[in-house]
């Protein structure tokens, strides 16, 4: 049985918000924080096809959002912890690679447990119909580290500490950086680099991917729907 220990939250705050993963039989465990009838895409980082597979999963559930719109990517996280610091990782990788989303959170400007619910009051007040995909890092079981989840549905932070922090995300990718149920605020300060700096690569391939994929869908509806306005030539000329 996994235990928690609320005074992570209160010897450092920023940890506050770090997630948990519980196993369930038979499918390889669960998120603690999606909604039961949705089930989220769970791979390995190091699978040959985790990039793609994530970032197809990702654009289709960006198909879904409402018309009008704006993507936010919400990386949560800070650098102060190596555990701790897949989002901010994921942030900084993917300005390198796409600017088709509105970011916040990276290395050098963080969002984590402190200024959280300022970050959420800021998208609200300054992006017109956001749509956040939030990223965060979890921990769980030993045979479940290193695989990543994408899925519908907010990321409710803070809960494996008993810390009351607002939920956050239309969509949430999380990923498995480490061992929970005792002493987490020493497991992630412990956590290999190593492992963290190449999950968030995937993550951020797999954005870049997704962004592609969306481009092409919204494209191609684009071009449909402008073929459907042209008269046709044929309906001009009617047989006496």
């Amino acid at each position: 049985m996994i235990r928690f220990y609320a005074f992570c939250g209160y010897i450092l705050p920023v940890f506050g918000h770090i997630l948990y993963y519980q196993p369930s039989k038979g499918r390889g465990g669960r998120l603690l924080n999606l909604h039961k009838d949705k089930e989220p895409v769970r791979i390995s980082y190091n699978h040959p096809s985790a990039a793609s597979e994530l970032g197809s999963s990702i654009a289709e559930l960006l198909s879904e959002r409402p018309a009008g719109s704006n993507i936010v990517v919400m990386c949560i996280g800070t650098d102060r912890s190596t555990g701790d610091a897949l989002g901010p990782l994921v942030g900084s990788e993917l300005t390198e690679r796409t600017h088709d989303f509105v970011l916040y959170g990276t290395l050098d400007l963080p969002v984590h447990a402190v200024n959280l619910e300022q970050t959420i009051a800021r998208v609200q007040r300054s992006i017109e119909q956001p749509y956040i995909i939030a990223i965060d890092a979890c921990l769980g079981q030993v045979a479940n580290i290193g695989q990543i989840s994408v899925a519908r549905g907010a990321l409710q932070p803070g809960a494996g500490v008993h810390k009351q922090l607002p939920s956050v995300g239309d969509i949430h990718i999380t990923g498995i950086v480490n061992v929970g149920g005792f002493m987490e605020y020493f497991v992630l300060q412990n956590t290999r680099l190593s492992i963290v700096f190449r999950m968030a690569n995937v993550i951020a391939d797999a954005l870049s991917y997704a962004s592609e994929l969306h481009n092409l869908h919204l494209s191609h509806n684009a071009n449909i729907t402008s073929r459907s306005t042209i008269p046709r030539f044929s309906s001009l000329f009617k047989s006496k």
